[in-house]
């Protein structure tokens, strides 16, 4: 199963936004399957850490990846995804809906929030793309 690491940015909040992912080819992460430090134009910080997921998603199903465990500092986007809290915002509906299109394409999504010191290389990628 491989396992991934995401996070997003924003400078302001909305301001100038990021994202972060790395992938391993397996648990014992020692390998890298893929890494992503990209700017993604004007954001909040949820549409950013959002954008992770849906540029992950995009990926995992672009090389027929079907079994994954996701982690992630941001426990909104979690439960948001999970459906344990509503997603209002019309915009991150947007991108709810097409992470969970894709979604539909993969066997085994598994998204896992996590502590912030436990997500330190998705956040550098996310910081890198800035400089």
């Amino acid at each position: 199963m491989k396992v991934a690491y995401l996070d997003g940015a924003s400078k302001g909040n909305p301001g100038p936004a990021s994202i972060g992912i790395i992938c391993y080819v397996d648990e014992t992460e020692k390998e890298i399957l893929f890494q992503v430090s990209e700017k993604i134009g004007h954001a909040t910080n949820n549409i950013a850490e959002w954008t992770s997921l849906l540029r992950l998603v995009e990926e995992l199903v672009r090389r027929n990846i079907l079994e994954s465990k996701v982690y992630m500092d941001s426990e909104l986007v979690v439960k948001q995804f999970k459906g344990e809290y509503k997603t209002k915002n019309t915009e991150l509906q947007k991108i709810k809906e097409q992470v969970l299109n894709l979604k539909k394409d993969l066997e085994n999504l598994q998204l896992i929030h996590v502590k912030r010191e436990k997500n330190k290389v998705a956040d550098k990628l996310a910081n890198e793309a800035f400089k």
